[in-house]
């Protein structure tokens, strides 16, 4: 007999991968869903397998940086199919035992959902529910996230979840609770509109090292590498004051710093949302720091933005700049010139920015992409004085480089999802080699 008030267990599963470490990741969606569960009236516990601050835990990094940090790690085998990289392969997250101890002291639950993210950590998901299944065997698992929407007929077969719900989530999850539970929930919110969400249950963590804001969903930009416009395809923008009220609320009651933004698209539109945002900040003189790892867009910065961004209090500056080879990479997006990027930065510089906190992402190991082209964009980028940050590339099905990646890569990436690990950098031919990744490493460090 089913409960009045269901109770969801919520997890967020291990990574197993070649290196994985807490640059302000934190499972939004599912923080999301938590809140919205919980705002219904929803019984809601939460169990994260990545928790570096777990009760039997070692004491943090203290030298870790604006909540950053590293994680747990444990030395695993690596799978039988990746035989061929010589790298130690590990289990980033809590010991095994603590997490089913963690499992065996929740009230039973009507329904589990696990999220996912990158499609080639779906081996930690494997574990994760295996573990689960132990415990609660008759309990319905649901998995949702990135692995399950872009890989959905892999996980279906292989993840051993009961449902891959790929549907999104606030549009559809309070039909799914009742489709397991039969408990019937009218919606207080509108999908539509971001301002009518709750914010994330960020207070179900052991504890909140940052705070994940997400400011807008949604990208207009179709780049060849990303899967963004596909994950979210609708642009939907929150109001400034909404904005500014969460801020003060994590910032005053738990005397939090450190705003991540999530946007992908944050500086798009920027007199209609960022700039009403900035302002909004500058006027409550409250005094945060803000970090941007997903990027902001190059052509959106200009003399004013770059001052209201430093005044806000912009921390971490992370560009979108993928290459310098200006003239060839029409394939790849349409974002920003020379030109335009010469100009972003020397905004940024004359608002006051110092060249340590400016940093340009660069994509290394796409198909067909040399050397030379990798060493070209790193030296370009650095005689501008700021930081080059390789971002190693990631086939993703669906996308449209897709294609291309499966082409040039010297695996199979459309028989496992474990083949587009960028760690291992998949589209190139010859073998893996530490070669490639320590001549780029000491050539960002020179």
């Amino acid at each position: 007999m089913k409960h009045d008030v269901p109770h969801i267990l919520l997890v967020n599963p291990w990574i197993h991968d070649f290196a994985a470490y807490d640059f302000w990741a934190k499972p939004m969606g599912l923080l999301t869903i938590a809140a919205l569960l919980r705002s219904h009236g929803v019984s809601v516990s939460y169990i994260d397998c990545l928790n570096r601050f777990h009760s039997k835990s070692p004491a943090s990094d203290p030298s870790a940086r604006y909540g950053r940090g590293p994680y747990l790690k444990t030395r695993i085998s690596k799978p039988a199919i990746l035989k061929d990289i010589p790298r130690y392969f590990s289990r980033y997250g809590i010991p095994p035992q603590w997490f089913r101890e963690d499992l065996q002291a929740q009230d039973k639950p009507d329904m589990i959902m696990v999220t996912s993210l990158m499609t080639y950590w779906y081996p930690g998901v494997q574990e994760t529910i295996k573990h689960i299944k132990s415990i609660f065997p008759k309990t319905p698992i649901v998995l949702g996230g990135i692995y399950a929407r872009l890989c959905t007929e892999h996980a279906q077969t292989y993840s051993g979840a009961h449902q891959v719900f790929v549907e999104p989530a606030e549009d559809n999850i309070f039909s799914l609770i009742r489709s397991h539970t039969q408990f019937s929930i009218t919606p207080k919110f509108d999908p539509e509109n971001l301002d009518s969400y709750p914010w994330p249950a960020l207070d179900l963590q052991t504890k909140i090292n940052y705070v994940p804001l997400q400011t807008s969903r949604g990208c207009p930009f179709k780049c060849s590498y990303c899967a963004s416009y596909l994950l979210e395809p609708k642009r939907m923008l929150r109001g400034p004051e909404s904005i500014m009220e969460e801020i003060e609320y994590w910032h005053k009651k738990y005397e939090l710093n450190d705003f991540v933004l999530y946007d992908d698209a944050f500086l798009v539109d920027a007199e209609q949302h960022a700039i009403p945002m900035l302002e909004r900040i500058i006027e409550s003189n409250i005094k945060v720091r803000f970090h941007t790892p997903n990027a902001v867009h190059i052509r959106g910065i200009n003399n004013s933005i770059a001052r209201l961004m430093l005044k806000a209090g912009f921390t971490t500056l992370r560009l979108g700049l993928e290459t310098a080879e200006f003239d060839h990479r029409q394939e790849l997006d349409k974002k920003v010139s020379e030109e335009e990027f010469m100009r972003a930065f020397n905004c940024l510089i004359k608002a006051g920015f110092v060249k340590n906190q400016i940093g340009a992402y660069l994509l290394v190991g796409l198909p067909g992409q040399t050397s030379a082209s990798e060493e070209y964009s790193i030296q370009f980028v650095k005689q501008n004085g700021i930081t080059p940050v390789p971002a190693y590339y990631t086939p993703i099905p669906r996308t449209n480089l897709w294609p291309k990646a499966v082409a040039a890569s010297r695996y199979n990436l459309e028989s496992d999802p474990i083949f587009t690990n960028n760690a291992i950098l998949p589209c190139q031919k010859e073998p893996f080699a530490w070669k490639k990744i320590t001549r780029l490493k000491e050539l960002v460090k020179s």
